[in-house]
């Protein structure tokens, strides 16, 4: 457990693996936009350590200006259940929350 770990936590790597495991391939940009808050040197830094893991694939094409798409390799693909099992945990938690707050508010009217 601690390799997995280890390989998959992180600022923000939970969600660029979710992101990658949605989408076929991503580039940085779409990667960045779709990331409110992520610097492009966290980013970066985060992309090479799942590459190094072997996590995620970066397929550089040499056209003018370069061309870099990242997606995840099928040790990456694997995670998808439980990428996918922590997304609708925190949809619903962000729910009960909001539903808590809307109460609170009720009450201290």
């Amino acid at each position: 457990m601690e390799s997995i770990l280890g390989q998959i936590m992180g600022p923000w790597t939970p969600y660029i693996l979710w992101l990658l495991s949605n989408e076929n391939s991503l580039r940085f940009g779409e990667i960045t936009a779709r990331i409110p808050g992520i610097s492009a040197k966290v980013l970066t830094d985060r992309l090479r350590k799942l590459e190094a893991s072997g996590l995620v694939h970066r397929d550089y094409q040499p056209t003018v200006p370069p061309t870099v798409y990242y997606s995840l390799t099928e040790r990456g693909a694997e995670l998808h259940s439980v990428l996918q099992g922590l997304n609708e945990v925190a949809v619903r938690w962000d729910e009960e929350d909001r539903e808590k707050e809307g109460k609170s508010e009720i009450a201290a009217e």
